[in-house]
This record gives structure tokens, sequence and C-alpha cells, in this order.
């Protein structure tokens, strides 16, 4: 199938970048390693009270993301945000955080914040559901223009997310599942069972089937130290590990995936990224693999 128009300069691609220097500068930095989106923490990733936002920092980046042609963004809730957690304190932080944090991503309207949507801890796949439906359901506002999005996992311990269906479930459990939509992180769901490697039109049609492709809104781009259904979610540089390169070939060559912001998080510095960015836009060949 020939898409002469297509090519890796089209691809919305990037990184997680650090905040410590601002919003600008994350942008800024963007474009120094060959990115057209990029994801940030909202918050320290190991949770706390958030920075405030500057409102001229947040007003630079949005003139910088226009002007230059960026892709949306995909922000990233802290780790210790378990809306399911077995610890009543915990759950109340992670609703305290998810609120805050939509609240705060309005500073740069139109974008995604992206969750895990957390572990049950032993009290059961569906009490999982149910918390994590409870705590969305508070966090959402009508009217918001952030887009929250579910980050597919790749099933180690008591994690709830690791199939479709439960993915699912959550989302059937929204009240305004319009402002709801899924990340697919490559790694997790090859972990988790699904033979993205090798059958990717295979993974794209179930996941249309259980959820709609409608919902997906991003992808995380990371090979795996594992192999197929491993469940243990062990990110790899990309064509390091048991995905390999050509599967990537495939992901950025897929017209449904090709208009999706696609965020790297391997084991990398930032002269990595820059060269897994580069890597990924050369596999980019207009055709589908």
């Amino acid at each position: 199938m020939q898409h002469a128009s297509f090519s890796g300069e089209d691809l919305a691609l990037g990184c997680h970048l650090s905040t410590s220097k601002g919003l600008e500068a994350m942008g800024r930095t963007a474009l120094e390693i060959g990115a057209t989106t990029f994801a940030f923490f909202t918050r320290n990733p190991r949770g706390g009270n958030a920075k405030p936002i500057d409102p001229d920092d947040a007003a630079a980046l949005r003139a910088l993301l226009g002007r230059e042609g960026f892709g949306t963004l995909v922000a990233h809730a802290p780790y210790t945000m378990n809306l399911c957690s077995s610890k009543e304190e915990t759950r109340d932080f992670a609703r305290r955080v998810l609120r805050e944090d939509l609240e705060r991503m309005e500073a740069l309207p139109g974008n995604y914040l992206n969750f895990h949507p957390g572990s049950h801890v032993k009290q059961g796949v569906d009490r999982g559901v149910e918390l994590i439906v409870d705590g969305i359901n508070q966090a959402l506002r009508p009217g918001q223009s952030t887009l929250l999005l579910l980050e597919t996992m790749a099933g180690k311990g008591t994690e709830v997310g690791r199939s479709f269906e439960e993915i699912r479930r959550i989302i059937d459990g929204v009240d305004h599942d319009e402002l709801v939509g899924v990340c697919l992180d490559t790694c997790h769901v090859s972990d988790a069972g699904y033979d993205i490697a090798s059958d990717l039109d295979g993974v794209l049609g179930e996941f249309d089937r259980c959820i709609g492709l409608d919902r997906l809104k991003a992808l995380h781009l990371n090979d795996s130290k594992n192999a197929v259904g491993a469940r243990k979610d062990r990110h790899e540089r990309i064509g390091e590990g048991c995905l390999g390169e050509r599967a990537f070939a495939r992901i950025v060559n897929h017209p449904l995936l090709r208009g999706l912001p696609m965020v790297l998080e391997t084991p990398n510095d930032l002269d990595g990224y820059k060269h897994e960015i580069a890597l990924l836009r050369s596999l980019a060949t207009g055709e589908k693999e």
C-alpha cells in the first residue's frame, strides 16, 4: 500500500523530558533532539505536592508548540497514584492528584494526561475496576480540554489494565467517557501476551473489537527485555529487545497509527533519545510494512 505523501518527518515522535527548567525549556529541548511531541511528569513521579505552574512559562510553551507544529503532548501522572489501592489514604491521595493534575493541564489545553490504572493489591479485579471508575468519575469535569488516557499494562503483580477487556470495563463505568482514551505501550502489551511484534494487525483488530480504535490516542514505544507474555514490564531500547526493529518499522508505517503521538520510554539519555527518534523516522518508508 503506497502512501507517497508520508515520511518520517510527519511522525509525532518524542520522549519523556524533565520539567526542572520549566515548560518552555522542555519544548526547546525537544526541538534540539528532533522531537515533535514529548511527555513529562505532572509532578515528581514518586508523588508529593506539585510545583505551581507559571502562567507566562505555560504561554511561552503554547506559543512554541504552535509555531513549530508539535503534535499532542502526553503528560504522565505519578507512579504512586493508585486509585484502587487497598489503603484508603493511598486512594485519597490518588483522587486528589488526578483532580489537581487534570486542572493543571488546562494551562496547556488540548493535550493528554496518561496514567497507570492501578494495582488492586489482592482485592480482585472487580473491586479494582470499581475503585478506578469511582476515582475517574470524581476527577473528570465536563468541558475540560484534557483527555485522560488509561495506559495498557504488562500484567505484573495485581495490575489492572493487563487486558483490553479490563480497560473496556473501566471505560464503560465512566460517566463522561468522551473524556477518556487509551495509551498503548508496546512493551506492556507484549509482556501482557499480545503478540504485537508478529501480529500487529491482529492485536489492533482485537483492540478495535474490545475498545474501539477511536479510543486509541497515543503510543509508548518501548522494546521489551522479555518474551511475549512474560508479564514483567522491563523496557529496552528500540531494536535491542524481544520486539525488534522490524516491529517498530511496522508500527511507524501502519496507517492506523501514524497520526498518533508516539513517546519513547526506553532506558536512554537525551543523546540516546535523539538517536532513536532519528532511527524511527528513518524506518518510515511511506508503505505499510
